[in-house]
């Protein structure tokens, strides 16, 4: 629990981040946040503010988590193997992704025109994030490891589509079920693909690892 956010605080807005990640913001309520966390609205009135102001401390905390777990993730990089430390930012991203599904949830709702009205998140959150990644790939492609001719931004944000499409929607197996990123197996052949999709595609040198 962040420094100063209280018991109540904190059970509000795990509530607000289910609710939204499922249902997106403009399918929430507040009396629906409300009667998650077990409160009447005027007290989450109260202690976090309208929906609004509930959404916009959900969108905080979770790009936090995001930032926090991508600043370690690329401080590894690219270490004394860059290959290795390329396929290992990608693990990194999709362990992420896996164990916060909410946050890929609440960024696809996002590419659905949720929330539409709320328009700065993604220069505040998504462009530095993403500026922090491009920014220490592009050394590692000039050096010549990464074939001159792809084109950095749409190979990360392959990673990003591909990652949060996973997350949030999981594939389909023979029997038209749904195997979602806590089936073991689809994730490990998931991981394996999407390995396999970035060497490739970057022009990495050996085989995937």
């Amino acid at each position: 629990m962040p420094p100063g956010e209280t018991a109540q605080v904190a059970q509000i807005l795990r509530a607000a981040t289910q609710l939204f990640a499922a249902l997106g913001y403009d399918g929430t309520s507040t009396r629906q946040i409300a009667d998650a966390a077990g409160l009447n609205i005027a007290t989450v009135n109260y202690h976090v503010g309208g929906k609004r102001e509930l959404y916009l401390a959900v969108m905080e905390r979770a790009h936090q988590a995001e930032k926090t777990a991508l600043e370690q993730a690329l401080g590894r990089l690219p270490g004394d193997d860059p290959t290795a430390g390329i396929h290992r930012l990608i693990d990194d991203y999709l362990d992420f992704c896996v164990d916060h599904p909410e946050v890929p949830a609440l960024w696809m709702h996002r590419w659905l025109s949720d929330a539409g009205d709320i328009t700065e998140l993604e220069r505040r959150y998504v462009q530095p994030l993403f500026a922090a990644v491009t920014a220490t790939m592009r050394p590692i492609a000039e050096s010549g490891l990464i074939d001159a001719g792809v084109d950095l931004e749409y190979a990360m944000w392959t990673v990003v589509w591909s990652v949060h499409g996973f997350a949030k929607g999981g594939v389909l197996d023979d029997q038209g079920r749904r195997r979602s990123a806590g089936d073991r197996v689809a994730l490990r052949r998931f991981r394996a693909h999407l390995h396999l999709t970035m060497h490739r595609m970057l022009g990495l040198p050996g085989e995937p690892r």
